[in-house]
């Protein structure tokens, strides 16, 4: 690793840079551009939230069933709260009997288990099962879509409209890739407990066994959920993310020719963004990033931190072009209260947007009392201003 460190003199005070400047042995190619068939994509990272790849991402479309995903965290939400239980039971009404599309089969005038009805809404794609929940939990499946669409835009979705429940085809009744992409994350972070129930790969109920429609669980590629779509407007679509090597992604395509592409193509993405991309660990929650000098101090320089984890999701060929700089005005003076912001950590790289984290002091330093000031200040002019070696800054963390 190469290490450097400049000053410059602004006025009275130095300006402090720091960079890292990392190499490595092997000099891989870019990321080769990428494209896809699908008409709406969007593939990111779930642990940082950087987009690997997006097309039409903003565009609004026809969710499909991919609307389940926005009922399942209604349903969870509820579950989380207490004010729904699994063994809880919730009664069919003839409007749920007689919904059409995809179905789990529920019987007229029967109450169901909210966790069948769980199953038979993600595994089963059960659209007479996310009315039977949306009656239950709202009154009406009507009531529920106005308070589902107030949570949806309360998680930031601020281009979905959803009058329905099941994804059944309305003209009012849309979202967007990106939008979507954020309900998967947030679901999957908020929900833990509940997440298992996407990657079950079947369900029965009322002696009728049907398998989990998303065709990635099947490919023992590290996917664990979510929810597949389609209709004759929307085309075939999906939402898909999965784990490997501990890192999340989350896929969101949609407008694709059939169930064959659907498949393949987003195999393709998300093999793709596990290939092309990796998280790095710059610097540690806590982790001391380089040390400060203080004016007129009991300590001479205070170290400075990271308040949370710092990692980014970069292309191989950024993280060896990558540079991170850390920028302040120096010295500071006493007393420095643990938790001030001091500086600042600059990351760049090549088509990467500008990082900016603020670094604050990681302890409290307090003032020279009267004597040690009259010292500090006959030393100065005595001796002019003294120069304080910095300390040799932390190198950042490597990526587990």
């Amino acid at each position: 690793m190469e290490f450097r460190f400049a000053r410059r003199m602004k006025g009275a005070v130095r300006r402090v840079a720091v960079a890292f400047l990392f190499t490595a042995a092997a000099t891989p190619a870019m990321a080769a551009s990428l494209d896809t068939i699908a008409r709406e994509a969007i593939l990111l990272d779930a642990d940082t939230g950087t987009v690997l790849f997006e097309k039409n991402a903003d565009e609004q479309m026809p969710t499909s069933s991919m609307s389940k995903v926005a009922t399942a965290y209604m349903v969870f939400e509820r579950l989380k709260e207490g004010r729904l239980k699994l063994d809880d039971t919730l009664p069919v009404s003839e409007r749920a009997w007689k919904v059409q599309g995809s179905k789990m089969f529920v019987e007229l005038g029967n109450s169901i288990k909210v966790e069948d009805l769980i199953r038979g809404m993600i595994i089963q794609s059960g659209n007479d099962a996310c009315v039977v929940l949306a009656e239950g939990l709202s009154g009406t499946e009507q009531a529920f879509a106005t308070a589902m669409n107030k949570r949806m835009k309360e998680l930031g979705m601020n281009n979905t409209n959803l009058t329905n429940a099941s994804g059944w085809p309305d003209p009012d009744h849309h979202s967007t890739a990106r939008d979507l992409s954020t309900l998967a994350v947030r679901l999957i972070r908020d929900f833990p407990e509940y997440f298992h129930y996407y990657s079950e790969q079947e369900f029965t109920y009322h002696g009728i066994k049907q398998g989990n429609r998303n065709p990635l669980l099947y490919r023992n590629m590290g996917v664990d959920g979510m929810k597949t779509g389609h209709t004759d407007i929307a085309g075939y679509g999906l939402i898909a993310t999965g784990k490997r090597n501990e890192r999340r992604l989350v896929l969101v395509v949609n407008g694709l020719p059939n169930m064959q592409a659907r498949a393949d193509e987003s195999a393709r993405l998300l093999e793709w963004g596990w290939r092309e991309f990796d998280n790095y660990t710059l610097f540690k929650a806590g982790e001391v990033v380089d040390n400060l000098p203080v004016w007129l101090g009991q300590a001479e320089t205070v170290p400075l931190t990271v308040q949370s984890q710092m990692k980014i999701t970069l292309t191989h060929e950024q993280r060896r072009l990558m540079k991170v700089t850390l920028v302040a005005d120096a010295p500071v003076a006493a007393p420095v209260a643990k938790g001030t912001k001091l500086a600042t950590l600059k990351v760049t790289a090549p088509d990467f947007p500008t990082l900016e984290v603020p670094l604050v002091a990681a302890a409290d330093v307090e003032r020279l009392g009267l004597f040690g000031r009259v010292a500090a200040a006959a030393s100065h002019m005595l001796f002019g201003p003294s120069k304080p070696a910095a300390a040799p800054a932390a190198e950042p963390a490597k990526a587990p």
